[in-house]
């Protein structure tokens, strides 16, 4: 089981103020590919695992955004560590 959910919300600086939207859509792409579970919602998305691997993720996600021409990211992160393990559906399930 993972211990730890990580929200991101990821906000690059883009040339001459362009739309981040296709920057977000390639930073959700960088999670996908981790092959961790994980949620879109409309201001942030939540990733389920391994506390060292999903800062692995945010980094890789933080270059992605510098190779696509972005000068500079910020990430605001949400972090939950448990040990002895959690998952989104836990703090949702009766919600969902």
């Amino acid at each position: 089981m993972a211990n730890t959910l990580v929200s991101i919300q990821i906000l690059p600086k883009t040339k001459g103020g362009e739309d981040v939207i296709p920057y977000v859509d390639e930073a959700i792409k960088v999670i996908d590919e981790s092959g961790v579970k994980y949620r879109v919602n409309p201001l942030e998305t939540t990733m389920e695992g391994e506390l060292e691997q999903l800062l692995k993720i945010i980094a890789d996600m933080n270059e992605r955004m510098i190779q696509i021409g972005s000068k500079n990211v910020i990430s605001q992160l949400k972090v939950l560590y448990q040990p002895e393990g959690i998952t989104m559906d836990e703090l949702t399930e009766k919600y969902d």
